[in-house]
């Protein structure tokens, strides 16, 4: 495939954008080359300024759970759009959207609609120390909770204490209130607690991995946590901004049946436009303003236009019954390909799955958290990456990201993607 167009268009952004990208996960530093521009994109395909056709397994990292321009989604956009944008204020489907919201997942009474994923969890965090009246926090290195402060912490190793900043900006007074865990270790979570009693605030996980490649957790890693947080005082965030009515109707709480104190969504909740949330039971909701004294606002927050697309989009996840089924028979059958493919090339992998997310690590020992996945062979990672791309297929251009798959996809893709592998495999 030819990336004329996209290759002088990266070169104009880059004079006017820094790196040529709005987010640096759209650059192709991980794997070598220039961003791929996108012109259109509908159900399980992308279509770019080249003209190439390209089966996505990103989906806008997540929420095009239908795929892309489904209809009744842009419908809704399209006709609220011509009563208005935005005001500033209240609007009826706010409440609609937050009644449904609330009727999916377990253990929230109240949400609140906020702009992106990194607000969302920011928002959590923030309602998390007022409510305990502590500071400190607890994440888990390789977990992504956007680009807030506190978030932007090195990755710890052992029994780390207190965080280091891991980007210019970020001062060493916010980042010692960051304490580092390994993933899947309960031993080093009950330790932190034990070195910080009484000050920490919240713990906050993604509960199925998704920035270091698909993780699940362990056998009764997320239970464990919930006894920790019980036992302690702390409140325990589940980040479902990633497995937020993707893995379930009512998300990884659901599908692990564990209770989150607050819990963050994102992507999907949005349907395609930048929209995050976060909910909890009502004796914490009811701490932020203007009931409670934690102060939280987003002048655009709530927005019609937005609302109306997630709407959309959870009205179909609450009542089709086979979504979830049909998303998790469609990756079990890409994971199956892959796995046969790869082993008649003899090649060394790890495949994680959960649900409709999914990832290829290039080693053959098991990943379970940060340490292991930079095990992975970034290079081997290089070559397969360019590989599906020059034949139809693209995935995120790095080796710690996981594939979205949207019920777009048919068979005939999902055969084409895992041919397109075993043409890559000899190769690499």
């Amino acid at each position: 495939m030819l990336y004329k167009r996209s290759s002088e268009l990266f070169v104009e952004a880059s004079k006017v954008i820094p790196g040529g990208v709005n987010s640096p996960v759209r650059a192709f530093k991980g794997v070598g080359g220039t961003p791929i521009f996108v012109k259109e994109a509908k159900g399980a395909y992308l279509y770019d300024e080249d003209g190439n056709r390209l089966i996505d397994y990103i989906n806008s990292w997540g929420p095009m759970i239908l795929g892309h321009a489904y209809e009744p989604v842009v419908n809704a956009v399209v006709e609220k759009a011509k009563k208005g944008t935005s005001f500033g204020m209240p609007t009826e489907l706010e409440t609609q959207i937050a009644k449904l919201a609330v009727s999916m997942v377990p253990n929230i009474d109240k949400i609140r609609f906020v702009n992106s994923g990194t607000e969302a969890c920011m928002s959590a965090i923030r309602l998390a120390r007022g409510y305990t009246k502590r500071d400190k926090i607890i994440k888990f290195s390789g977990c992504y909770h956007g680009h807030s402060d506190s978030f932007l912490i090195a990755a710890g190793s052992g029994l780390s204490t207190f965080g280091v900043p891991n980007s210019p900006g970020v001062t060493e007074g916010t980042a010692k209130d960051t304490l580092l865990a390994a993933y899947n270790d309960i031993d080093n979570v009950k330790a932190l607690f034990k070195a910080n009693e009484n000050q920490i605030a919240a713990i906050i996980i993604e509960p199925v991995a998704g920035n270091m490649g698909c993780i699940p957790p362990v056998k009764g890693f997320l239970e464990a946590l919930r006894d920790v947080c019980t036992a302690n005082g702390a409140l325990l965030i589940f980040d479902e901004v990633m497995t937020g009515f993707r893995l379930a109707k009512g998300g990884a709480q659901q599908l692990f049946d564990i209770q989150a104190d607050i819990v963050c969504f994102g992507k999907v909740i949005g349907g395609g436009l930048p929209v995050g949330a976060f909910a909890a039971r009502e004796e914490i909701m009811n701490y932020l303003a203007p009931l409670g004294p934690v102060y939280q606002a987003g002048t655009l927050s709530g927005n019609p236009l937005a609302m109306a697309a997630g709407y959309e989009m959870l009205k179909v996840l609450n009542e089709d019954e086979t979504i979830f089924s049909r998303l998790e028979e469609k990756t079990a059958y890409l994971e199956n390909g892959i796995r046969r493919v790869l082993k008649e090339a003899n090649v060394m992998f790890t495949i994680n799955r959960v649900g409709s997310m999914i990832s290829v690590h290039f080693d053959a020992n098991p990943v379970y958290d940060f340490n292991t996945a930079k095990n992975g062979d970034n290079e081997t990672f290089k070559l397969f990456f360019h590989g599906l791309l020059k034949r139809g297929v693209y995935i995120a251009p790095s080796a710690y990201e996981t594939w979205f798959i949207t019920d777009a996809l048919s068979y005939e893709d999902l055969d084409f993607t895992i041919n397109a592998i075993a043409d890559t495999a000899k190769e690499l």
